[in-house]
């Protein structure tokens, strides 16, 4: 019977025993070899080594007083991806699908770093059935772990009944984001509109969410999510209320 070699990748044997174990065979010798202990759990967690910074790994993850995130450093970061993602699309609409790609990849995250935050302490940890009061919850805790503060507003549409308004005056993300006037529909919030969804998938409520720039004469960065729910989420809520 013959086995596969394992890949190079994941040899067990280092480069200087390989070629010492290439002249053994079983016919020649029965020794055996092993492999070099690793260090403990106690000396590769607590030991750093001089003159490194600590892993951000190593970090409570109950902890936020020490989490927070240079505004500044955050806002030249999401500039960067901005014009990263420009010159790679072939419009507007596929600038703002692929930015809503990368606030879903964020928002499956903050998902589950604020729940383990909210109920890793929790005596009653709870799921959130019904969708309105798991709208509050996008609109408080998500937004004020992201933004460091709540949404502004939340708002039913009066049309459809399908379809829901997240409201944010000014928002963080995009405050110091210029966009030209040749691209004026664009919405650089389609990042928080991936985050939001993102969220929605995670407790069960598939939709699909889009940014709008909705500006005022006081606000003139204001920013609709608009939150399109699927049908089975309404169904399901009629269901709750019988």
């Amino acid at each position: 019977m013959s086995f596969a070699q394992p890949h190079p990748r994941f040899s067990v044997l280092s480069a200087s025993s390989l070629s010492s174990a290439e002249h053994l065979s079983p016919a020649a010798s029965s020794a055996r070899f092993s492999l070099p202990s690793a260090p403990s759990i106690n000396t590769t967690l607590n030991t750093p080594k001089p003159g490194l910074r600590p892993n951000i790994y190593d970090r409570n993850l109950n902890k936020t007083r020490t989490a927070e995130v240079s505004a500044s450093a955050f806002t030249f970061l999401f500039s960067e991806v901005v014009q990263y993602t420009q010159k790679r699309v072939t419009g507007i609409s596929d600038l703002e699908r692929r930015l809503n790609t990368l606030g879903y990849r964020v928002g499956t995250r903050s998902l589950e770093l604020i729940t383990w935050r909210a109920e890793s302490s929790s005596k009653n940890p709870k799921r959130e059935i019904r969708f309105l009061p798991a709208l509050m919850f996008i609109h408080t805790q998500v937004w004020r772990a992201t933004f460091g503060k709540p949404a502004d507003a939340i708002e039913k549409s009066v049309e459809n009944a399908d379809e829901y308004m997240i409201i944010d005056n000014d928002p963080p993300l995009t405050r110091h984001v210029s966009v030209p006037k040749d691209m004026s529909q664009l919405s650089c919030s389609s990042f928080t509109a991936g985050i939001v969804e993102a969220v929605l998938d995670g407790l069960g409520f598939p939709a699909r969410v889009t940014a709008h720039n909705t500006p005022l004469e006081n606000f003139p960065n204001r920013t609709t999510i608009l939150i399109k729910l699927e049908k089975s989420v309404l169904e399901r809520e009629e269901a709750l209320k019988a």
